[in-house]
């Protein structure tokens, strides 16, 4: 994973190979647990892509994605852009991510031409901790999970991720929500480019967001026992938005049932809602034997 924000803007500069066909590598994978490409990474570069074909005056309000094959690290990644329509204020365009000719992602992402209208928004939790206050999520997985801290701070590198729940709720062996909070930014600060911005936080989202499905239960996510993967990943971007500036991640996992885990998530930036999060992925418990 990358370390620096520079490392990460580095991984979203694609090659144009073709009008529409564009090329990501995957970052150096020596120090990966998981060997397979970082869903949130793929999400970024084929947002990425998909804004190259995009006139300058929309923004990316919408994208659905599937999660096809588990991306091989250390290979380019080819996104094959389709310009589906474009039309007096919207566009829209379906991305194709493949890896030597086998398709591991898909996505359609819609985006819009600013204008005014009718404007609400949810307001943040109450008595949610200042990040000042809340300890590294690394630290925090650290202490309850196989992994070392280190590892875990390697895996989300660029990422400054704070666990914002009350930590009892982790250890105290009875019955749980099945919720998380957490406060992330990019760990410096990124040059003012809106679409950068908006493919920053795709990649934050996925990093915490199916592992809410599995607090409720004795589990060690992504530990020995389970067999995890994103499926799918929906977002909406609300409103113009910062990575680079603390946003308040609040996950809620309404349902898991048959080794699938959903979740649904809200990113905040000060007292209005930016960007809202869905997924649905595979949780699936191993035969230890």
């Amino acid at each position: 994973m990358p370390q620096s924000v520079a490392e990460l803007i580095d991984l979203l500069q694609l090659e144009q190979v073709e009008e529409t066909v564009f090329v990501g590598r995957d970052d150096d994978a020596d120090n990966r647990v998981v060997q397979r490409v970082f869903g949130g990474q793929v999400l970024a570069q084929a947002l990425t892509a998909a804004y190259r074909t995009v006139a300058d005056d929309r923004v990316a309000h919408s994208l659905g994605a599937y999660f096809l094959r588990a991306g091989i690290p250390g290979q380019p990644i080819h996104y094959r852009v389709e310009r589906t329509r474009d039309g007096g204020s919207f566009s829209t365009r379906r991305i194709v991510a493949a890896q030597a000719d086998r398709e591991i992602f898909s996505m359609v992402a819609s985006f819009h031409a600013d204008e005014p209208g009718l404007t609400h928004s949810d307001l943040p939790p109450d008595g949610v901790p200042d990040p000042a206050d809340c300890p590294p999520l690394s630290e925090v997985l650290g202490a309850r999970s196989q992994r070392a801290v280190a590892a875990w701070r390697r895996e989300w590198g660029v990422l400054d991720v704070r666990f914002a729940s009350d930590t009892s709720t982790l250890t105290n062996g009875g019955p749980r929500d099945a919720a998380m909070k957490v406060w992330v930014k990019a760990e410096s600060d990124l040059p003012a480019d809106a679409r950068l911005h908006q493919a920053v936080l795709a990649y934050a989202s996925d990093l915490t967001l199916l592992g809410v499905s599995t607090v409720p239960h004795p589990v060690e996510f992504g530990g020995p026992g389970m067999q995890v993967a994103s499926i799918d990943h929906s977002m909406w971007f609300h409103r113009p938005i910062r990575a680079d500036q603390w946003l308040l991640y609040d996950q809620i996992s309404p349902s898991a049932s048959a080794g699938l885990g959903f979740s649904f998530g809200r990113m905040f930036a000060g007292p209005t809602l930016a960007a809202s999060c869905a997924q649905e992925g595979l949780i699936r418990l191993l035969d230890q034997r």
